[in-house]
């Protein structure tokens, strides 16, 4: 019973982290296909604002590094200053 349980919480989390895993390859101009047209990285921030979500994500659940994820992104704007910022 326990073993179920604990599976039924890690299936939302897997799910998230495929999702992001699949941006990341495909769609994302740092680590996607269009990599190329950004040498020097596009991203501001360091880790990049998908892979800061799926770190979050994987070491805090998704209750807590879905919102964290989201404030990341909010503040990746043209005014913000970008630089480190760990999970």
């Amino acid at each position: 019973m326990k073993r179920i349980f604990k599976i039924i919480l890690v299936l939302p989390r897997r799910f998230f982290l495929c999702l992001i895993y699949f941006y990341q390859k495909t769609l994302s101009p740092d680590h996607g296909w269009f990599k190329f047209r950004h040498p020097r990285g596009y991203c501001r921030f360091y880790p990049t604002c998908s892979e800061y979500a799926y770190q979050v994500i994987k070491k805090r659940g998704i209750i807590v590094g879905i919102p964290k994820a989201m404030w990341r992104i909010a503040k990746c704007n043209p005014w913000g200053k970008g630089g480190v910022d760990l999970p």
